[in-house]
C-alpha cells in the first residue's frame, strides 16, 4: 500500500466507534533503516492540557491497526487519556 492511499481515511477505534481522526490530519512516525510506519499520530482535537499546560497527542502503535478498508482504518487501543497519550 503507497501513503497515498492512506490520506483521508478516518481512524475509528472499534471498541467505541468512535472516530479518533483523519490521516490528513496526523502524523506518521516511520523508522529510517526500515521505511515501516511505527505509529500514527494524531493531534490533540480538544483542548486537553496536562498540570503543565502542555498539549497531549494520541499515539497509535501499527500493531494496533486491525483492518485497513476503502474508507476507513480500524483500530484496537485504549482510550483511557493517561494511556497511549504523549505530550508535545
Amino acid at each position: 500500500m503507497k501513503l497515498g492511499e492512506l490520506v483521508g481515511k478516518d481512524i475509528i477505534n472499534i471498541h467505541s466507534g468512535t472516530r479518533l481522526g483523519r490521516v490528513a490530519d496526523s502524523d506518521l512516525l516511520i523508522d529510517n533503516e526500515t521505511g515501516q510506519i511505527e505509529s500514527i499520530i494524531i493531534p490533540n482535537r480538544g483542548n486537553i492540557f496536562d498540570l503543565w499546560g502542555n498539549r497531549h497527542q494520541l499515539i497509535i502503535p501499527w500493531e494496533a491497526v486491525v483492518k485497513i478498508g476503502n474508507e476507513v482504518i480500524l483500530v484496537d487501543i485504549d482510550e483511557n487519556p493517561l494511556i497511549n497519550r504523549q505530550r508535545f
